[in-house]
């Protein structure tokens, strides 16, 4: 039977253990947060769109080895005991994104500026897939047997407020230093900052105990020899991590980094909103749903996790196209009549191609709407010598969205990530359940780390994508996170059990 831990004790558990996990998810994220000035820092000037999906493709690659940080440090979690483990992977995780921040742009190391930043992201997903599984086996090991859930969510909002920092420092560091100076260098500052807050938490950690389930194992000389092999070639222990990926983490991470990542990407990318608001959209939208992982954690322990879990998954799929059809069509400014319009304010701008005779003739027009919104009309000429002027290419960018819409644009964010809050905030107890102390860490990381790094982390590269082929539209690359979804919630309908408050001292 497990021992009844102090209330005063397993809140230092949750908060020392959350505030190093929020760390790692900081350092995570800046990187997708970045990811159109990035972009512009590691690949030539005249990449165009292949930057973005190139800069992406990076961002993803830190989320395909993840599985492998699961069983690397899953391994050693099970081996040596959850404390020491996750000190590691904090480290090696706060080392990689203070080193992001001084890697130098193309323009003065070529395609090795890319290439070192790849190595880095590939050192950031093996430690944060060592992070979660020992953050989350820490906790619960802790937690008293019938609040399981709410324990454990308190670890599953770090992801989002990991998410809500990087976005935060971000737009405080442009809004001091300005657009210019952000785009030029100000953009490191979120990663140089990164090794002071890995220091804190470094400390505070070290002040932790192991965990006491682990410790008793230890002492009874019953710690697995080799987690791996007990993990995965046991037949009954293998089912349930299959079971694990595609009942659940598979379905919960595409809803995860729908209802967030793309989301952001999106607004800014498809819908060309004003860089702050559309982070100031994200902000307002996980402010008002962050509360919600410990309401539906909490939930799990009266209800079960399995239908809270489904249930977030269903909604993601009927409700995706009509959020972002919803997107699409209040943010197409084309058929603005003058009469709506207040000011226009036209730049002109030519710059000389490198190592061409051509230039490129930019005008932008800033105009004013009666209703507060404001866009910037820029039309882009290329002049050539040779060929005279080529027809000219027209886009609207820099999108800032009158208040009510705005508001609008807030509420629909807030609902997905409600629905995220739904799928992540029982699954750590969830998983937590499915297996026993000696192989807990190994086991809980591979489906969890699969199903979230991989289907889920690869949801802004693989939408992006799909949206950008010959015949597509931009609603194309939501098949992708809503095929994933339908499945697992087949599967997780027909083959999960509805957990709830399972014994998990064997």
């Amino acid at each position: 039977m497990q021992e009844a831990i102090p209330k005063n004790n397993i809140f230092k558990v949750i908060g020392a253990s959350s505030l190093g996990t929020l760390i790692e998810w900081y350092d995570f994220y800046i990187f997708g947060s970045l990811a159109v000035i990035i972009g512009s820092k590691l690949f030539p000037a005249d990449a165009g769109a292949s930057a973005l999906i190139n800069t992406l493709a990076i961002f993803a690659a830190g989320f395909i080895v993840r599985p492998f940080g699961a069983l690397v440090f899953g391994r050693l979690g099970d081996l040596i005991g959850r404390k020491y483990t996750f000190l590691l992977t904090l480290m090696l995780m706060g080392g990689s994104t203070f080193l992001i921040g001084l890697i130098p742009s193309y323009e003065t190391i070529g395609y090795a500026a890319p290439i070192l930043v790849l190595i880095l992201r590939l050192v950031q997903g093996l430690a944060l897939g060592g992070e979660y599984g020992g953050a989350a086996t820490y906790v619960a090991e802790h937690a008293p047997k019938n609040r399981r859930g709410f324990f454990t969510s308190w670890i599953q909002t770090t992801a989002t407020l990991g998410l809500f920092l990087s976005l935060g420092i971000i737009v405080i560091t442009k809004n001091v230093l300005g657009a210019e100076a952000f785009s030029d260098w100000g953009w490191r500052i979120p990663f140089l900052l990164s090794i002071v807050l890995v220091v804190v938490s470094i400390y505070i950690r070290l002040k932790m105990h192991e965990s006491p389930m682990f410790s008793k194992l230890k002492a009874e000389g019953k710690v697995s020899k080799n987690p791996l092999k007990d993990s995965f070639n046991n037949k009954a222990n293998f089912k349930m991590v299959l079971l694990a990926l595609f009942g659940a983490t598979m379905g919960q991470g595409v809803i995860w980094y729908t209802g967030q990542f793309y989301a952001q990407s999106f607004l800014e990318n498809t819908c060309h909103l004003d860089f702050n608001d559309s982070r100031y959209i994200l902000l307002w939208g996980i402010g008002f749903a962050t509360p919600f992982f410990v309401i539906f954690g909490a939930w799990s322990d009266k209800v079960g996790r399995k239908w809270i879990m489904l249930s977030g998954m269903l909604l993601g799929i009927i409700f995706y196209r009509p959020i972002y059809q919803t997107f699409l069509d209040d943010t197409d400014f084309t058929k603005v009549e003058q009469a709506d319009v207040i000011s226009t304010t036209p730049i002109t701008k030519s710059v000389l191609m490198v190592g061409t005779s051509d230039s490129l003739k930019t005008v932008t027009t800033k105009i004013l709407l009666r209703n507060g919104a404001s866009f910037n009309k820029v039309q882009v000429d290329t002049i050539s010598i040779a060929k005279g002027v080529l027809p000219a290419k027209e886009m609207f960018k820099d999108k800032i969205l009158p208040t009510p819409i705005f508001w609008k644009f807030v509420a629909l964010i807030f609902f997905q990530i409600l629905l995220v809050t739904m799928v992540y905030g029982p699954i750590a107890a969830f998983l937590v359940e499915l297996f026993p102390t000696k192989i807990r860490y190994t086991s809980m990381s591979l489906p969890y780390h699969i199903g979230n790094g991989v289907f889920g982390g690869l949801v802004p590269f693989i939408a992006t994508l799909i949206a950008s082929f010959a015949g597509s539209t931009p609603l194309s690359g939501l098949w992708y996170p809503i095929g994933i979804a339908t499945l697992s919630l087949i599967i997780g309908t027909i083959y999960l059990s509805n957990k709830r408050d399972e014994n998990i001292n064997d």
